[in-house]
């Protein structure tokens, strides 16, 4: 997007102001459909500090995403929690993974996610 969406940044600022991770929403950026909740920046970051720490191969990367960042302004990334890649009938990974999106890439938006079904 070459301007915000200025109601897409006004969401990510009420979920950062709130700390809460209930808010559903779906993307369109880059060409990929991303499905999941939103996060506050720092609970994202703790979350996947914790799965990193908890790898035997990555545990090095785990402080990283803890080293604390303080930003002015309005958020420039949304942060998914429990995410999906939309690729035809199936999301991936099934269990949600951890997504981190450019608000300025995104080209289309909706409140709430999709779910899955064979019939």
């Amino acid at each position: 997007m070459s301007k915000l969406d200025e109601l897409l940044v006004d969401v990510a600022t009420l979920v950062e102001s709130g700390h809460s991770n209930q808010m559903s929403l779906t993307v369109v950026t880059g060409g990929a459909v991303i499905t999941g909740r939103l996060a506050p920046e720092a609970v994202w970051r703790q979350r996947v500090s914790e799965v990193l720490a908890d790898s035997a191969s990555l545990g090095e990367f785990s402080a990283v995403f803890t080293a604390t960042t303080r930003r002015e302004g309005p958020p420039a990334h949304l942060h998914f929690h429990m995410a999906r890649i939309l690729q035809g009938a199936v999301g991936i990974p099934e269990t949600g993974g951890m997504y981190r999106v450019s608000i300025a890439d995104v080209s289309a938006w909706t409140m709430g996610d999709f779910s899955y079904s064979d019939h």
